[in-house]
Parts: C-alpha cells; sequence; structure tokens
C-alpha cells in the first residue's frame, strides 16, 4: 500500500499527537510512505515557523527529518495534476499521488478532503485512515 502523508500530519507528530497512528504507519511493513522534495520543503518550512518551532526543539524538528529519512521513500515528481482544486499550493499532492500511483494521502487539510478521491487515490484524514487500519 502506497501512502503520502500531508505536511499537517507530521506537524501534529511533531507537535506530540497522531503518535498512535504514526507508529501503526512507519511500522506496518504492508504500507510504504512516500515523500517528495516539495513535502520535506513544506514541513521544514511550517515547522520553522515561530509558533511551531515555539512549542519543540531544534532537536525534536532534526528527530523528525531523521525518521522520514529512516521510513519514507523519497521520489521526485514527475506527472503534474490537473485537478481542480480549492488550494492551488495543494495541488503538489495530487501530482505526487499521480506520479507513484498513490492508494492513500493522510491529510487534515479540508480542501484535500472535500475531493474524497482523485485519479484512483483516496484521501483520508487521520481517523479514517486508523480505521482503516
Amino acid at each position: 500500500m502506497k501512502v503520502i502523508i500531508d505536511c499537517n500530519v507530521w506537524i501534529s507528530f511533531l507537535l506530540g499527537f497522531q503518535k498512535g497512528l504514526m507508529q501503526d504507519i512507519l511500522t506496518n511493513e504492508s504500507i510504504k510512505v512516500f515523500v517528495c522534495p516539495e513535502l520535506m520543503h513544506e514541513i521544514d518550512d511550517v515547522a520553522s515557523r515561530a509558533k511551531i518551532s515555539n512549542r519543540v526543539s531544534e532537536e525534536d524538528i532534526e528527530q523528525l527529518f531523521r525518521l522520514i529519512r529512516a521510513y519514507c521513500t523519497n521520489v521526485q515528481i514527475e506527472k503534474h495534476s490537473a485537478t481542480d482544486i480549492r488550494d492551488a499550493k495543494d495541488l503538489y499532492l495530487l501530482s505526487f499521488a499521480e506520479t507513484i500511483d498513490a492508494n492513500y494521502i493522510v491529510t487534515g487539510d479540508k480542501d484535500l478532503l472535500v475531493l474524497n478521491n482523485n485519479q484512483g487515490t483516496r484521501i483520508l484524514s487521520p481517523a479514517q485512515f486508523k480505521l482503516l487500519l
């Protein structure tokens, strides 16, 4: 199963939430988690914002990136989705899902969740994905 975990879920995990879900995902041998440079950049950007960086240490952020590098496969986006989406900055995730033929995008972003499905990729909230497991 190919899964993309959106930035907001990674940041939630960094802040101490979603620990059980992330442990279930990262230790499940039937799940392969993918990241791309754009997603890594977004995680870094959001983690460095004052409202996040004031709540976590630099070491916590570095540890998150070590975890991502250890458990995730980094792939370049090769396809460009033509899906009509409310927030254009999220289009890269749909392009990424099409590139790797992802089964799921796990996100808390309502602009993505409203789609439910894109080109065969189901878009689920963390709670929905946890139920699936």
